[in-house]
C-alpha cells in the first residue's frame, strides 16, 4: 500500500463484493489504526461500570490502552494508560476505584484525572527537568449518550450526535424504553482468531446466517423448532454512517430465542406499551423481533436478547471480544436474571449460539493464508437493487432483512474514513431526517 491508496477499491457496491485482503493485510490494519481507531468515537464503558467518584475501567480504543475513570464531579476522563516515563502501563487491573496510580517501573504517580503526580525520589530531578503538565498522558474527548460512554483522540471529529445521526431514531428503542439502563456486574473477555470486522459485519446486517449457522441450536433450545423459511416482508436493513440495523417487526422472535416466558410476557405487557407510547407503534413492533446491530466502528448488540458487545482488534488475524448484558435498571431482580441467564445461554464464549459464530469468523480471517485465496474477491450481492424510501424509517433503507446492505455501506463508511485527510473529506451518504447536516 501507498499513501495514496484509494481504498474504494477494495469495495464494489454495484457488482457487490469485497477484497479479501482488507481481512488479512498488515499495512491496511495499520491504516485502520490511523485512520478509524485513532479518529472515530468508540465505547468506553457504561455509566453504571463506573457510577462513583474514583471508578475506573480499562480497555482499549484500537490497540491504545486507555483508562476511563469517574471524577469527584460526576464527569468521565478518558486517557492514555501508559507511562510518559519509558511507556509502561500503570494501570493493570481491568476495572477498580482508586484516588490514583503509580507505574511499576520507576513509581511514577498519576491523578484519577490521569494528570501526572508525584515521583519517587523526584529530588534526583533538578528544577525545570520535567514539566508534569505537559508529561502527563494524552487525554481523549469524552461525551455521552443514554448511559453510553463514547471517547475518541481526535479533537477536529464532529460531535457523537452528529457521528450517531439519524441513528439515534433506533437507539432508543434500546437505550431508552423505559427509563435509564444498565450493565448487569461481570462482562466476560474472550479472544477469536479472526478480523475485528467479521464480528462487526455479522452483527451489522447479517440475519442470513443465523437460519443455517443457528438453526440446530435454535432446536435444541426450543424442543425441536428451529427458525424456519426466511420471510422477507415487512423486514428492513437501515444504515447511518456506517452504523446498522436490520431487523423484522414481528415483534417477538429474538425474546423467544431467549427461552424466558417471563421476560416475553414483560416485554409484551410492559416494553412494548411503553415504546408505542414514548415513539409510536413501528419502533414497539420492530423491539424484540429477529434484529441485529452494529455501531460503526465496533459495537454490537441484540434487542430483545440483550447481548452487549466490543469487538477490539488484536492485529488483522486476532481480536479480543467483550460481553456483557444490557437490562433496564427499573426491571424486577428475577427479570434481569432471566435475561442474564438467556445471554449466557446463547451469545457468550460457551454459548450454544456463540460457539457456531466464533468457528466461522476464525475460518473466514485463516483461509486468507493462501495468496491466491486472498487475490478472490467475496460476495456481498444480496438485495442489491432493493433500496426503497421509507415514510418513517431514517437513513438508507432496504426492504429484506435478509440482504448484505448494511454490510456494504460498512465498508463503504470503512472506506471514506480509510481515504479521509480530513473530516470535510467525509461524505453523507444518507438524507438526515432528524440531524441538522454540517
Amino acid at each position: 500500500m501507498t499513501n495514496n491508496t484509494d481504498y474504494h477499491q477494495f469495495i464494489d457496491n454495484d457488482e457487490g463484493w469485497v477484497d479479501r485482503r482488507i481481512f488479512w493485510e498488515e499495512e491496511i490494519y495499520e491504516q485502520e489504526l490511523k485512520q478509524i481507531f485513532a479518529k472515530s468515537w468508540q465505547f468506553i464503558a457504561h455509566d453504571s461500570m463506573i457510577p462513583n467518584a474514583n471508578d475506573f475501567y480499562t480497555t482499549y480504543m484500537g490497540e491504545d490502552g486507555v483508562i476511563g475513570a469517574r471524577q469527584k464531579d460526576g464527569n468521565v476522563r478518558v486517557f492514555l494508560n501508559s507511562c510518559p516515563h519509558r511507556g509502561n502501563k500503570f494501570c493493570f487491573a481491568d476495572e477498580g476505584n482508586a484516588r490514583s496510580f503509580i507505574c511499576n517501573y520507576h513509581g511514577w504517580s498519576f491523578g484519577i484525572d490521569g494528570k501526572l503526580g508525584a515521583l519517587a525520589n523526584e529530588h534526583v530531578y533538578d528544577e525545570g527537568d520535567i514539566d508534569k503538565e505537559k508529561w502527563s498522558p494524552k487525554q481523549a474527548r469524552v461525551e455521552t449518550y443514554k448511559g453510553l460512554i463514547f471517547a475518541t483522540f481526535d479533537q477536529d471529529a464532529p460531535s457523537l450526535d452528529e457521528w450517531l445521526g439519524d441513528f439515534r431514531w433506533y437507539l432508543d428503542m434500546m437505550f431508552d424504553n423505559d427509563g435509564e439502563t444498565e450493565f448487569i456486574d461481570g462482562g466476560i473477555k474472550s479472544y477469536v482468531n479472526a478480523n475485528w470486522k467479521f464480528g462487526v459485519e455479522n452483527f451489522v446486517g447479517d440475519a442470513y446466517h443465523a437460519l443455517w449457522n443457528h438453526d440446530s441450536g435454535l432446536k435444541a433450545m426450543n424442543k425441536g423448532e428451529g427458525f424456519g423459511p426466511a420471510v422477507t416482508e415487512n423486514s428492513y436493513h437501515a444504515s447511518i454512517n456506517g452504523h446498522g440495523w436490520e431487523f423484522g417487526t414481528d415483534g417477538y422472535a429474538d425474546v423467544v430465542i431467549g427461552g424466558s416466558e417471563k421476560w416475553l410476557n414483560y416485554v409484551r405487557d410492559i416494553i412494548k406499551p411503553k415504546i408505542k407510547e414514548k415513539y409510536g407503534e413501528l419502533r414497539s413492533n420492530i423491539f424484540g423481533s429477529l434484529a441485529s446491530v452494529s455501531l460503526f466502528p465496533n459495537i454490537s448488540f441484540l434487542p430483545g436478547i440483550q447481548t452487549f458487545r466490543v469487538w477490539l482488534p488484536r492485529g488483522p488475524k486476532k481480536l479480543e471480544l467483550r460481553v456483557f448484558t444490557i437490562v433496564n435498571k427499573n426491571m424486577p431482580e428475577e427479570i434481569k436474571q432471566e435475561i442474564n441467564n438467556a445471554c449466557m445461554m446463547t451469545f457468550n464464549p460457551a454459548g450454544v449460539l456463540e460457539m457456531d459464530d466464533g468457528e466461522n469468523w476464525e475460518g473466514n480471517t485463516q483461509v486468507n493464508k493462501g495468496y491466491l485465496t486472498r487475490q478472490e474477491k467475496l460476495h456481498y450481492g444480496c438485495g442489491i437493487t432493493r433500496e426503497i424510501e421509507h415514510e418513517e424509517l431514517p437513513g438508507i433503507i432496504y426492504k429484506g432483512q435478509f440482504n448484505d446492505a448494511n454490510q456494504r455501506h460498512f465498508y463503504t463508511r470503512w472506506a471514506d474514513l480509510m481515504n479521509a485527510d480530513s473530516w470535510n473529506d467525509v461524505p453523507t451518504r444518507y438524507r438526515p431526517r432528524h440531524t441538522k447536516n454540517n
